[in-house]
């Protein structure tokens, strides 16, 4: 029951962040009709995905995937020509679609008898007390789902040379002729497909030797290969000093092996180096909750931070950086913060995607994960191409290929790397069998598919099985060993 007191407003529940925090708070409060909530968030309301993330950045993907269709379409005798782009028309679209869904969530939240809504910066004095606006308010009972922000490098001039960030890249108008981004994984390698099919000449300047570092090393060399036709790819970069030079944007870079330095000259800027944590405005400290060295907020295993009844889940943990982590996570806290239900995250399956040209999906452990933990001996390979299937053969498809890793002797399904056309769709042919009881296999070899499908390269995937040390060899017969 809310007390209200001449000095500070007290709530049954605190929420900081509209995004996935939000998830269970309606049912919270039909089985509560007294439960009073504050909502905070400084930004748009929506969360991350919504309002700067991943629903405008698909958006703005699929367009860019029309206008690469199209220009595969001479190898089937289709001779087509994209006569102009209206960029503007583009971005208006993503824009409207959001803002739309933006403004719903707002009257929502402003309109509601039992939520109050803050669009300020929250701060805490002390444990569960913060200072929002010119209110003072309290709960025991608090969310923290306050998401992240774009990490800005040290680079000499950066910050007096001005830059873009995956944040306020969806405001733009215009495109720019040349566009120089700064980092070299999943951010850069959407918004360089992005820019480079609008028009842009794009390159890419990464400090890892990988191109998208985080994906198989032999995905990673494909897709380095193929991104590669529609953009410059340059790896093993570190970015000493950007300069404006005659109204254009100057970066000089080194090679981290040779020390050989080279100069880009672009219109504009896009530092996509990753996502850093936004916890240090909350200033939690003053709470009694604790943070990594990185600044993200530390949790248990139920996602309960060093105070009790504080909950932090989603990107402010800084542990899977996806908006489907966080929506699964604000379940696990449901459980245990409200139906008092002991319950963990499951992490070992999440899936992700990345959405260049040709789409990128994984999920569970990879190649290195697996064999350390069960041994080289207890590990086999699934390996499949797409240009293998007859589906593939039609799209005329190349090197595009599916891989499966499965603990030998069980069939247990450890992992799961694609690229190709559809990997974020096909990658669901095999995401609810690793949350199955035994994660075996069996049921997607004992299945029927479609024939010719774009499934099947799933399905022989799994029935090419091949100890470690051969599928090394088929790599190396395919170019794909090596990084570079």
């Amino acid at each position: 029951m809310t007390q209200w007191g001449s000095q500070m407003k007290e709530y049954d529940l605190i929420v900081i962040g509209s995004g996935s925090g939000m998830n269970y708070v309606g049912s919270m409060m039909d089985a509560d009709p007294n439960m009073k909530v504050a909502v905070i968030d400084k930004d748009d309301p929506g969360g991350i995905c919504l309002t700067r993330g991943c629903i405008p950045s698909k958006m703005l993907l699929y367009p860019a995937e029309l206008v690469r269709d199209i220009a595969r379409s001479s190898k089937f005798g289709i001779y087509s020509e994209i006569e102009s782009i209206d960029f503007k028309a583009v971005m208006d679209r993503m824009r409207s679609s959001i803002s739309g869904d933006i403004e719903n969530i707002r009257q929502g939240l402003s309109h509601g008898s039992r939520i109050d809504y803050y669009n300020e910066v929250a701060e805490f004095t002390s444990p569960y007390t913060l200072k929002v606006g010119g209110e003072t308010i309290n709960s025991k009972l608090i969310f923290l789902s306050t998401g992240s922000k774009p990490m800005i490098p040290s680079i000499k001039g950066l910050e007096d040379t001005g830059y873009l960030t995956s944040d306020s890249v969806i405001g733009m108008d215009e495109l720019p002729k040349t566009l120089a981004i700064i980092g070299a994984g999943y951010i850069a390698a959407e918004y360089g497909h992005f820019f480079s099919a609008m028009g842009s000449k794009v390159t890419v300047i990464g400090r890892n030797p990988h191109f998208i570092p985080s994906e198989e090393p032999e995905i990673s060399t494909l897709s380095k290969k193929m991104m590669s036709e529609y953009m410059d790819i340059l790896t093993n970069q570190e970015v000493l000093e950007v300069s404006s030079i005659d109204g254009q944007k100057k970066v000089i870079a080194k090679d981290i092996t040779s020390a050989d330095e080279i100069e880009i000259t672009a219109d504009e800027i896009l530092v996509a180096t990753g996502r850093s944590s936004n916890s240090d405005i909350l200033k939690p400290e003053l709470a009694g909750i604790e943070t990594d060295e990185h600044g993200w907020i530390k949790v248990n295993e139920h996602l309960e931070t060093t105070s009790k009844n504080v909950w932090a889940f989603g990107d402010a943990t800084g542990k899977y950086l996806f908006k489907h982590a966080g929506n699964h996570e604000s379940s696990v806290v449901y459980y245990n913060a409200v139906l008092k239900r002991p319950a963990k995250p499951e992490y070992h399956a999440i899936p992700h995607a990345v959405f260049c040209y040709p789409e990128i999906a994984g999920m569970g452990m990879n190649e290195a994960q697996a064999i350390e933990k069960y041994g080289v001996e207890n590990i086999t390979m699934g390996f499949y191409r797409f240009h293998d299937t007859g589906k593939g053969i039609a799209m005329d498809l190349e090197d595009e290929f599916v891989k499966i890793i499965l603990e030998s002797d069980t069939d247990k399904i450890l992992g799961a790397h694609m690229i190709g056309p559809h990997a974020s769709i096909l990658i669901h042919e095999i995401i609810p069998l690793m949350y199955t009881d035994k994660q075996t296999a069996a049921p997607i070899m004992h299945a029927m598919d479609i024939h010719p499908s774009m499934s099947e390269v799933i399905k022989r995937a799994f029935y090419s099985r091949m100890p470690v040390s051969e599928y090394h060899v088929v790599l190396q017969s395919l170019g794909l060993e090596k990084l570079e």
